[in-house]
């Protein structure tokens, strides 16, 4: 089995994973109630604003961290958003350990 065959087949065995699917469930009722879906894009982009900053190393601005931090904390009363955000964790623990194995196969050091 060449690499791309075998980069297809985990693929879809993370596709057809419990996690995942359940992941895309709770991604879909997100995105059925739009006060959610637009706290969750509110959220995102001042997520994604914040992680720029860092990654140039700029300092923080801590109004745009409390107001991301205010947004979290408004979603995470509602029992699907919470569910949500549990379900896209574990996904990217999932993601992150398939990379860890990987890397760690691949011995770069």
């Amino acid at each position: 089995m060449n690499v791309y065959d075998s980069a297809h087949a985990l693929a879809k065995a993370i596709k057809e994973s419990e996690d995942y699917n359940n992941y895309k469930k709770l991604s879909e009722e997100v995105k059925k109630n739009s006060i959610l879906a637009d706290q969750l894009k509110a959220f995102q982009e001042k997520q994604l604003s914040l992680q720029k900053a860092q990654m140039l190393g700029e300092s923080l601005n801590q109004n745009e961290v409390d107001a991301a931090q205010k947004i979290y904390d408004e979603m995470m009363k509602d029992s699907v958003m919470a569910a949500y955000f549990a379900a896209e964790m574990k996904i990217s623990q999932i993601l992150g350990d398939v990379s860890k194995i990987i890397g760690d196969a691949m011995d770069f050091r």
